[in-house]
């Protein structure tokens, strides 16, 4: 039987993957990867370096994207498809559908499978800029009906979709790549509000914590790392699919990468995402995980049976009808 892979999501420094790297990788055999704009350059090099990193493994690894367009394109105009900010469409779940099934083309058709979409986050009037306009509604219902759309847009293009950020990340009034976001609403105004799009979507086979403090629950660590929390979107938000951490460089958790890591799987996450690309850091945060429980290897191999060969889309309708879509 095949060892058990480590409980890792990992980047990698370049458009190219460097022979020390394809080393690495093969040694550490991460569950899978995830690319950003430093590795994007073109179709032809996207497609050789998502090739190139499934070989590293020896086998189809799942490959991430943040891809969520907007602010937050990996892949940008004008070599890809380009979109307003998600909240610029709230009033339209077929705009979020017709966002994903686009989306969905680019990334297919350059071996990416996974994407780190859809939001659930709720938009407050204190929410952080950095998320706001990302967001797909300001209640729960418009939220649910376009992360909804969003989702099966995606997946009838080929791709599977990442629901994020669990348990809720509209109440923080601070970038948590940088600091540590605070919520204070109380437990019964979180359940409302924040919870509810998340126990609306809770079937979906993979999700993405939130690096924020909810004192209701926990007053003292943030969701990624917080057994209480962690088990409030098991067995209350009744989310049962693979669980993966926001990216663990971000500065709104304390402690060595290495020690977040611990942290966040003795929490109860399935795996760890490591974002930046750094070898080093990638060399240190991989001795320090082991591999994923059966508990996560179940939930994986769960959500990678969800792959599929894309629909038939007519390509043309399709992008005249996002160029068409009005915004806000």
């Amino acid at each position: 039987m095949a060892e058990p892979r480590r409980a890792a999501i990992l980047g990698c420094g370049g458009p190219v993957l460097t022979p020390e790297e394809a080393t690495f990788f093969a040694a550490a055999n991460p569950w899978g990867f995830i690319l950003f704009g430093r590795n994007v350059e073109s179709r032809a090099q996207l497609a050789r370096l998502t090739a190139d990193l499934r070989a590293a493994l020896g086998w189809h690894a799942p490959i991430l994207i943040d891809q969520e367009g907007g602010r937050v394109a990996r892949m940008a105009p004008p070599d890809w498809r380009g979109f307003p900010p998600a909240l610029d469409q709230a009033a339209s779940p077929r705009a979020f559908w017709v966002r994903g099934r686009a989306i969905a083309l680019d990334l297919a058709e350059v071996g990416i499978d996974v994407n780190c979409a859809p939001l659930a986050d709720i938009a407050l009037p204190e929410t952080h800029p950095i998320l706001r306009n990302r967001c797909y509604g300001t209640d729960v219902a418009t939220v649910v009906a376009n992360a909804r759309a969003m989702a099966d847009g995606l997946r009838a293009g080929g791709v599977l979709p990442i629901l994020k950020h669990l348990p809720g990340y509209g109440r923080g009034t601070v970038d948590s790549h940088k600091a540590l976001p605070r919520v204070t609403a109380d437990a019964a105004t979180l359940r409302a509000t924040d919870f509810a799009p998340f126990v609306a979507l809770r079937d979906m086979a993979m999700g993405m914590t939130a690096h924020l403090v909810y004192e209701a629950f926990d007053p003292d660590l943030p969701a990624t790392v917080s057994p209480r929390m962690i088990d409030m979107i098991r067995n209350e938000i009744g989310f049962d699919g693979l669980l993966m951490t926001d990216d663990i460089s971000m500065e709104a958790l304390s402690g060595t990468v290495p020690e977040r890591g611990q942290a966040a799987l003795a929490a109860g996450c399935d795996l760890v995402l490591h974002c930046n690309g750094d070898l080093a850091e990638m060399q240190a945060l991989a001795a320090a995980l082991p591999p994923m429980t059966e508990a996560a290897q179940t939930r994986a191999a769960r959500a990678l049976s969800q792959r599929q060969t894309p629909q038939p889309v007519d390509i043309p309708a399709l992008d005249a009808e996002r160029n068409a879509l009005p915004s806000a």
